[in-house]
């Protein structure tokens, strides 16, 4: 049966976080998210999200510019499109915009629950449906303070809810920060896996010595420590040190993920929905990574529970997903919009039941955290 688009909605919510979360371009005290809402000529809606992280410090888009953008070009392109065929509306936004993949990202999620809806399945069995029923989640400890990130960690390992965890660095100096990270994994020895995220902080030659004293302290994984136009910086790194070098900002789209198995630029890829422009972009991404022997990691830009859930469907049918996932946003906001929050147990996330992303909105909390216009 065929449906179109009546009307799009961006909607800016402001959730409080339940710490202070430090990454090396920002300190977060709040997530903005841009909940999109999609309703069709049939009466069926869906929803997406598009979220980023402090801003424009991370990257090109700003929850306000999301919504601006939506709003003013991608929302008026796609009134009375046939809702049904996702990959022609898709077509029809990367026409009239070039670029804001997470604004396109987020609209396609609501395209894509909607349809599911519309067939009373999961969104999951749009894709092709899941190769595994569950997720490994990691958690990042990002209070900067080694005492309290080891007392969390414990807490959560002996909860059964994470046995990874990353570290943000790069905010400190590099001594510094490697002696924190030493510490946390000398406390936890091999009941976890430990990962750092340097997020470009680092020029290459601070990288070489950094990686060497990370990797002689057992850290399992370092994720994206140069810029992210230095793919050379990342293929030397790669090629000097036995531990994994993962490319985040370096690698969005497929075209990115040519380029870097092209010169064996990173060990892994981190996968987002956001960065690659939808689901069906991370998919191609992926299936690039997996064709060039590079290990995949499924990613987050810290969204909420419809975010998080919308990815965690796209990385469900992934045949390889070595590094599991850090799809951590809802556990990291005091407070959330939808009616059910995501389950996490057993160190994994579960996809909800029911058809779609299997979420429902909280209306009486969106109205309560919606930016006021």
């Amino acid at each position: 049966m065929k449906a179109s688009v009546s009307a799009i909605e961006a909607i800016l919510v402001d959730l409080p976080t339940i710490r202070a979360h430090q990454l090396a371009m920002a300190t977060m005290q709040r997530q903005t998210l841009v909940i999109v809402r999609l309703r069709c000529s049939d009466g069926v809606e869906g929803i997406g999200e598009a979220t980023t992280i402090g801003g424009l410090s991370y990257g090109d888009e700003s929850p306000e510019g999301i919504k601006l953008t939506i709003d003013t070009y991608l929302a008026p392109a796609l009134a009375g499109v046939d809702a049904t065929n996702v990959h022609g509306a898709m077509q029809r936004l990367g026409k009239v915009a070039r670029g804001n993949r997470f604004a396109k990202s987020a609209i396609e999620t609501a395209l894509l629950d909607a349809q599911a809806k519309r067939l009373g399945v999961p969104l999951v069995e749009l894709l092709g449906g899941a190769v595994r029923p569950t997720l490994p989640v990691l958690w990042t400890l990002a209070s900067g303070d080694t005492g309290r990130d080891i007392e969390e960690a414990e807490s959560l390992l002996a909860q059964r809810r994470h046995d990874t965890f990353k570290l943000k660095i790069g905010r400190r100096a590099l001594r510094e920060d490697v002696a924190h990270v030493s510490a946390i994994k000398r406390a936890l020895g091999e009941r976890a896996r430990i990962t750092v995220d340097v997020n470009q902080a680092w020029n290459e030659a601070e990288a070489a010595t950094g990686i060497a004293m990370l990797e002689a302290a057992g850290i399992d994984l370092i994720e994206q420590p140069t810029p992210r136009d230095n793919r050379g910086a990342l293929a030397r790194l790669a090629a000097r040190f036995v531990v994994p070098i993962m490319a985040d900002e370096a690698v969005c789209g497929p075209e990115d993920a040519m380029e870097l198995a092209r010169i064996a630029g990173a060990d892994v890829f981190a996968l987002k929905i956001a960065k690659a422009g939808g689901i069906h972009a991370m998919l191609r991404t992926a299936a690039v990574g997996d064709a060039a022997g590079i290990a995949l990691y499924g990613g987050t830009m810290l969204e909420g529970s419809v975010g998080s859930i919308a990815a965690a469907h796209g990385f469900c049918t992934l045949p390889q997903l070595a590094w599991g996932t850090e799809l951590f946003g809802p556990l990291l906001l005091k407070d959330d919009i939808v009616v059910e929050r995501p389950a996490y147990r057993d160190f994994s996330l579960h996809l909800p039941e029911g058809p779609g992303l299997g979420l429902v909105l909280d209306e009486d909390k969106l109205k309560f955290y919606r930016r006021a216009a």
